[in-house]
C-alpha cells in the first residue's frame, strides 16, 4: 500500500474574493506510515477512529522531509471536515479565519492526529501566501491510497 499527498491553499479577502492559490504535493512522513499501519493493526482487533483529522499551518519554508516530525514553524491548527472523494482518496479541508493567531507568512502545512503536538502524517511547503487579519485561508489535502 502507497500513500500520495495534495494540497490546495486558497487565500480569501475580506469580501469573500480569490486573493492568492497554491497547490502541490506533500510528502508522507515515516511516522505517518507508522501511525496507518498501527492504526490498521487495532482496526483488526476491535472498532477504532481514525484520528488523523487536523490542519497544521506554519511559516516555515524548509523542505520538507520523510523525517520531519513537526512543523518548522507552526501558527495555528484546526480540526478538518473528512470526506471520502473516491474509494481510495482521504479528504480534509479546514477553514482558518479571519481574527485568528493563523495571520502571517504561510508556506507549510501539514496533517496531524492531535490540536497539539502528536503524530504527523503529512508536510508540505509552497511559496509564501501572506495571509492578513481580515482574510480567510481555505487548506485542503487528498491523501490517495494505492
Amino acid at each position: 500500500m502507497k500513500l500520495k499527498g495534495r494540497w490546495y491553499v486558497t487565500l480569501y479577502g475580506p469580501d469573500n474574493e480569490v486573493k492568492d492559490y497554491r497547490e502541490g504535493n506533500n510528502v508522507i512522513t515515516t511516522d505517518g506510515t507508522s501511525f496507518v499501519a498501527a492504526f490498521l493493526n487495532s482496526a483488526a482487533a476491535s472498532p477504532c477512529t481514525f484520528t488523523m483529522n487536523y490542519i497544521g499551518i506554519g511559516t516555515d519554508a524548509t523542505a520538507e522531509n520523510s523525517a520531519d516530525t513537526a512543523l518548522g514553524t507552526e501558527l495555528d491548527r484546526a480540526l478538518a471536515t473528512i470526506s471520502n472523494v473516491a474509494g481510495s482518496i482521504y479528504r480534509l479541508t479546514a477553514t482558518f479565519a479571519c481574527g485568528t493567531t493563523s495571520a502571517g507568512d504561510i508556506a507549510e502545512y501539514g496533517v496531524f492526529d492531535s490540536t497539539t503536538g502528536g503524530t504527523m502524517l503529512s508536510r508540505d511547503t509552497e511559496s509564501v501566501i501572506n495571509k492578513g487579519v481580515n482574510d480567510d485561508l481555505v487548506c485542503v489535502t487528498e491523501i490517495t491510497i494505492s
